[in-house]
């Protein structure tokens, strides 16, 4: 992607089913469970930017020694540091220890058979080390410590708080990470006691009872509880102090989760990938958490796939974190990229009327390569075809040199523009400042010829434009082509998004921004108030009777219309060539991504209604020139 969106949090966690004995004879190690952890968040680094945190349980610890540790990182190497510091602490240790995991266990931190690991972006706030997961909430019983740590957002955070407050609460801070651990901090509370409640009169001792809430506790009702109000995209993975652990997923499975189980571990990941390279196993045992489903581990080491919720959704996995934000390396995200590419073709060859000749085909990098491997694969199929009918054509006065002719028509497929790394600049002039950031990108000379080719540049997303106009365009243009047409394998970004990634205010949308003109140009500009006044009208209402405002806006234009506004609004205006933007189809990104069917950004087709209230918000927002994200 050539603008600038960050990425979305990873989650792992990681249940060592044996004891630490038995992967220290088996690995080598007592510490194969770290090991593991690391790895799994090194195959998800691309979803944190802003720090990273582990935390580990210990089973069956005795009262008064510490079996919960954690650790948090928010510097520039976050990933490097946080390990760093946890392997630091098993450094000097003679090898006669490090080869006793029993003292292990009993005298170091970070050696519990619990493990879990979060990689940050934060959508908004300060990027302190309290804001980085896993968050803690403690008490001295050991059934009521919990820890969270997930990748997600919910929309009605001041609903939850609310709540809170009811039960008799005074939150500290109102955040969806403390509300939401706080939510089932109660319910988890809630649910010890009930059952030290319920054994009490029966004579045992709190110590027993202990016992039998660390076997009886029931999580499934807990989360059944405590999510019920939840309005999000989001997974969340928790760990309870006496050693039960749960992975929950929300019922229209927007954020993505992963699990595997051997005899073993069992393991969770954000991506699929992830576990197939930690553990070194086949796609095929990698299960998919279902939506509105629970993965709980008990102390016990049993394992269980079960519904938290109590009305099925319908399934609107993210589509947008398919085509950029998950890694290319699993199987599926790979091929539907490169579909998203192939089914490009079609537009493209009718845009330059079918002139291979005169025509140089590239890509953004990096996001993009996968996307034109399917393009440049659905060009040579079409090349293909119109060899054979050209034999066809000419079967009756074909020479060799003809043949020879027609066999060497192939595509230009050059690799034209090289990202390299960012500029620093110590320059304060802001003019000067920008000038050096748009040679981010540079280009390969002496490739194309001068006013004779057309540039067709494939990008993966157009989120903003800035990045297209101020960079890309002008070093394109450097090498003098007849025409630059730039191709998005995904469809316009409209709407924002208020699930987890990024994008959240409206007006820096090029999209929008292009409705905006040709609503002035058209002489239509008074929808824009009247569309501003049916969403006040709803700022009061229930978030299930919340319309989405804004999608009528959208159907006074088609979608080539906007695409033609796109590329005025992009092309620099001392920029002497022509330039054309085509965008990905809704229909071809459903053919590509079958099974992620969420497609908001694209449709404003909000599958939770608090999508609704943020897109109206978002639109509010900006009839109002208030620059902030449309959610709390």
């Amino acid at each position: 992607m050539s603008d600038s969106i960050k990425h979305e949090c990873g989650l792992a966690v990681l249940r060592l089913k044996k004891p630490l004995e038995y992967y220290h004879e088996k690995y080598g190690t007592a510490l194969y469970g770290l090991y593991r952890l690391q790895l799994l968040m090194q195959k998800m680094r691309n979803r944190g930017q802003d720090g990273a945190g582990l935390v580990t349980i210990k089973l069956d610890a005795e009262p008064g020694k510490r079996y919960i540790s954690r650790k948090r990182s928010n510097s520039v190497n976050y990933l490097t540091d946080l390990f760093h510091d946890v392997f630091n602490n098993f450094r000097g240790l003679k090898p006669s220890l490090l080869d006793d995991p029993h003292w292990l266990k009993e005298n170091m931190p970070y050696t519990g058979e619990l493990l879990m690991g979060h990689l940050r972006y934060g959508t908004h706030g300060a990027n302190t080390i309290e804001t980085v997961h896993p968050f803690l909430r403690q008490n001295n019983w050991i059934s009521r410590n919990l820890v969270l740590a997930g990748n997600f957002n919910l929309t009605n955070v001041e609903e939850l708080f609310a709540e809170l407050i009811s039960f008799g609460q005074y939150p500290k801070e109102k955040s969806d990470t403390v509300t939401i651990l706080e939510k089932i901090g109660h319910f988890l509370d809630d649910e010890v006691q009930r059952l030290f409640n319920w054994y009490k009169p029966d004579g045992y001792t709190n110590e027993e009872i202990n016992q039998f809430i660390f076997e009886n506790l029931d999580i499934q009702r807990l989360l059944k509880r405590a999510c019920k109000k939840f309005d999000g995209g989001y997974v969340m993975g928790g760990l309870i102090g006496h050693g039960d652990a749960f992975v929950i997923r929300d019922p229209n499975g927007i954020r993505p989760a992963y699990w595997y189980e051997d005899d073993e571990v069992v393991a969770m990941a954000s991506e699929r990938p992830a576990i197939q390279t930690a553990l070194t196993v086949s796609v095929k045992y990698v299960k998919e958490l279902l939506p509105g489903h629970a993965l709980i581990i008990k102390r016990n080491g049993t394992v269980a796939e079960v519904p938290f919720v109590d009305q099925p959704a319908e399934r609107k996995a993210c589509s947008f974190e398919r085509i950029y934000f998950s890694r290319g390396t699993d199987r599926d995200i790979y091929l539907e990229r490169k579909k998203l590419g192939e089914q490009l073709v079609e537009p493209v060859l009718k845009s330059v009327n079918y002139d291979f000749e005169n025509t140089v085909f590239s890509y953004v990098p990096n996001t993009s390569e996968s996307a034109f491997f399917g393009f440049i694969e659905g060009l040579q199929k079409n090349i293909d075809d119109y060899k054979r009918k050209s034999l066809l054509d000419h079967k009756d006065r074909l020479t060799e040199q003809k043949i020879n002719e027609i066999m060497n028509w192939r595509p230009r497929i050059e690799k034209l523009v090289v990202k390299d790394e960012k500029l620093r600049t110590f320059i304060a002039d802001e003019e000067i400042r920008a000038e050096m950031v748009s040679y981010v990108y540079d280009v390969t000379y002496g490739i194309v010829r001068n006013q004779v080719d057309t540039l067709v540049l494939i990008d993966d997303s157009i989120v903003r434009g800035t990045t297209l106009r101020n960079s890309i365009l002008r070093n394109l243009a450097r090498l003098k082509p007849k025409k630059i047409i730039i191709i998005s394998s995904c469809p316009q970004i409209r709407y924002p998004d208020c699930y987890g990634i990024d994008m959240s205010k409206m007006s820096e949308f090029v999209a929008f921004q292009a409705l905006v003109e040709l609503l002035k140009k058209n002489k239509k500009e008074y929808l824009l108030e009247e569309t501003y006044q049916r969403c006040k009208m709803q700022e009061k209402l229930p978030k299930e009777e919340v319309v989405n405002e804004v999608q009528a806006l959208y159907r006074e234009f088609t979608p080539e219309e906007i695409s033609e506004e796109i590329a005025r609004i992009v092309k620099p205006a001392d920029l002497d060539v022509e330039i054309e933007v085509i965008y990905q189809s809704l229909e071809g990104l459903h053919a590509a991504c079958p099974n992620h069917t969420g497609d908001w950004y694209f449709s404003g087709n909000y599958p939770t209604p608090g999508g609704n209230k943020v897109a109206n918000r978002a639109f509010t927002n900006y009839m109002e020139k208030i620059n902030e994200r449309a959610y709390a």
